[in-house]
């Protein structure tokens, strides 16, 4: 039951020596990779050899790729491609629109302050909009027992 029975004792020293061990160690490198990587890898050259200069469909490509013992269809490139293609225009999408925020809305914390300093003024007077009447004349939104007061001082 107990599997402790063989083991030494652990020290705080072959920790800290474990930890930097295996901190150091590399990424193995894979034998295979997925059909998405793949395609990513060669996308550049897939891409080049089925614009027009080069005239290939990517079924061509596909034929070539199974000579070298890499089992795509035609379809499948183009759909990986499309996609890679995808994800990278969304990419650059985020990255300029991050940049465009922040240059083109440089609020500043005066800005801000004179905002809801205006804002608090607003909320703590009573209500004295205005509002467009059917005759297009303005009419007072105030309270009716100020506007009778105010009408009662005339």
């Amino acid at each position: 039951m107990s599997e402790h029975q063989n083991s030494e004792v652990i020290t705080k020293e072959k920790i800290d020596e474990a930890i930097k061990a295996l901190k150091e160690q590399k990424p193995k490198e894979r034998e295979s990779v997925s059909d998405r990587e793949a395609v990513r890898k060669m996308r550049r050259y897939i891409e080049k050899l089925t614009s027009d200069k080069y005239g290939y469909s990517y079924d061509e490509v596909s034929e070539m790729l199974k000579g070298l013992g890499i089992n795509l269809s035609g379809s499948r490139i183009k759909y990986l491609i499309g996609e890679l293609k995808k994800s990278s225009r969304r990419q650059k999408k985020t990255s300029s629109s991050d940049d465009n925020n922040r240059s083109s809305n440089p609020a500043t914390e005066t800005q801000l302050t004179v905002v809801n300093t205006a804002s608090e003024q607003a909320s703590s007077e009573p209500d004295k909009s205005t509002v467009n009447s059917a005759k297009g004349k303005r009419q007072s939104k105030e309270p009716v027992a100020q506007q009778q007061q105010a009408e009662s001082n005339l």
